[in-house]
């Protein structure tokens, strides 16, 4: 599976067209306004504004499966996200990162290992999936991992196009 052959709406409708982001990195991010580590929004627009002009963009994922942390609208998710972290990465509708009705662009991620040989389900909020530039999943990173982690940036770094 290739990232940029998934198709997702964005946050504010409409298709986000993952095809985008061909020749860039990006950190594939499941996301959630009301969890204890929704302060990684701060860290991941870091990273995100860090190296953007390197052809690097985070993509977040609200999903609401988790203890149901991302109760709210698109509207709403947008609105907290950019009043409260100032976010200006991406981010898509509001989806399923696991079970029945798992999104394919989940259903492609979730075979990579993290760095403790986890794989398969979504633990919680904050996994993080590293992309290279040619679509393919190069990294897992469990939701403790703080987006500027030196093993996020490090790995980011590695696959920059640019």
């Amino acid at each position: 599976m290739s990232l940029h052959d998934v198709e997702i709406d964005a946050l504010n409708g409409g298709p986000a067209d993952l095809a985008q982001y061909k020749g860039k990195a990006v950190l594939v991010v499941n996301v959630a306004s009301r969890c204890g580590l929704t302060p990684q929004y701060a860290g991941l627009e870091k990273l995100h504004q860090q190296y953007a002009e390197r052809g690097f963009t985070v993509l977040g994922v609200p999903c609401n499966q988790f203890m149901g942390q991302e109760p709210g609208t698109h509207e709403e998710i947008a609105a907290f996200c950019s009043a409260t972290y100032g976010v200006t990465f991406p981010m898509t509708e509001k989806t399923d990162v696991n079970g029945e009705y798992r999104h394919p662009l989940y259903a492609g991620l979730v075979g990579t290992p993290d760095a403790e040989g986890h794989t398969g389900d979504i633990r919680w909020n904050f996994e993080k999936f590293l992309v290279a530039p040619d679509g393919t999943v190069v990294a897992r990173f469990s939701p403790r991992t703080e987006p500027d982690a030196p093993e996020v940036t490090a790995a980011v770094e590695a696959v920059l196009p640019a």
